[in-house]
């Protein structure tokens, strides 16, 4: 081989080893860990619903080779291989699969023993408006999508059109989420009572609770609601309850009632939160009198 051969395949190399090292990314997770990465991942397990919702808003849905057993949405990522709870997911399953990236929650049990496999892993777990405006942005970078800042404007602005939709009647009123029947209930500082403060309502639960806070069923009837939202998986015998008669919400018939399906969008919180206010606004303008265009959610 001739000098200008030589040279030129070593600049050929050296453009090489630029493109890659042009694309390699370190990402420091929600731990304060240093992940590095050699590139955008194209292989990529989610072991969170919020998470799963998030890559595919940001148009990577395809890059998806597992989730988690309670990712539905997009319907695309329904045939995907299910691995499992959040929590404890099948790790031999994950192997298996050779991921580029593994996205989880903090409280996974498995993110050590997947590092000592071998394998890339990202904890992100969104638990609030600004954290999933955060967790968006963080993804943006690891996928290098450039989709983020137009994401999150069109799910800002939605909570805002959903806010600006609420009857003037309803704004004000007193509002129980309850996430379960344990009860488990969305207080004042939860990303589900951020929504509802947009939305103009007041949250019985204060933010000195916590977010979500396992309440006393008592709690509730002394704070007596105008409104109580819950899913259709917890309201079985919600009337019945002792003392909870008298709630002004339930004498007065203002329940929500959410779908199964309805109650996925509602407790995740990720791209579909404007979707969640929607909801929400809409069974403001079904209980307090008002219209509000499809009157078909959460009744």
């Amino acid at each position: 081989m001739n000098m200008g051969k030589i040279r030129a395949a070593l600049a050929a190399l050296g453009l090489a080893l630029f493109a890659l090292a042009a694309h390699a990314l370190d990402v420091v997770d929600e731990r304060g860990v240093s992940v590095e990465l050699p590139q955008p991942p194209q292989r990529i397990v989610t072991l969170l619903p919020s998470l799963t919702e998030s890559v595919c808003a940001l148009g990577a849905c395809d890059r998806l080779v597992g989730v988690d057993r309670y990712s539905n949405s997009p319907a695309q990522v329904k045939v995907l291989p299910q691995l499992g709870g959040g929590i404890d997911p099948n790790v031999e399953a994950i192997v298996a699969l050779k991921p580029d990236a593994v996205l989880l929650a903090k409280s996974s049990r498995v993110t050590q023993r997947l590092e000592a496999l071998g394998l890339k892993v990202l904890v992100l777990e969104p638990k609030s408006h600004a954290d999933v405006r955060r967790v968006l942005d963080k993804l943006d970078q690891v996928l290098g999508t450039h989709e983020a800042p137009k994401v999150w404007r069109v799910i800002d602005a939605s909570v805002s059109a959903a806010a600006q939709s609420v009857p003037a009647g309803a704004k004000g009123m007193r509002v129980y989420f309850e996430v379960n029947s344990a009860p488990y209930a969305a207080g004042e500082s939860s990303f589900i009572g951020e929504t509802l403060a947009r939305l103009g309502m007041k949250n019985i639960v204060p933010a000195s609770l916590g977010p979500f806070p396992k309440l006393n069923p008592e709690y509730v009837v002394r704070a007596n609601p105008d409104l109580i939202m819950v899913s259709v998986r917890s309201a079985q015998g919600l009337e019945q309850r002792p003392g909870w008669g008298g709630i002004r919400a339930v004498r007065e018939g203002r329940i929500c009632r959410f779908s199964e399906e309805q109650s996925d969008v509602l407790v995740r919180p990720g791209p579909r939160m404007d979707e969640a206010a929607r909801l929400m606004a809409r069974c403001l303008a079904d209980k307090f009198g008002e219209k509000f265009g499809d009157k078909g959610g959460g009744r």
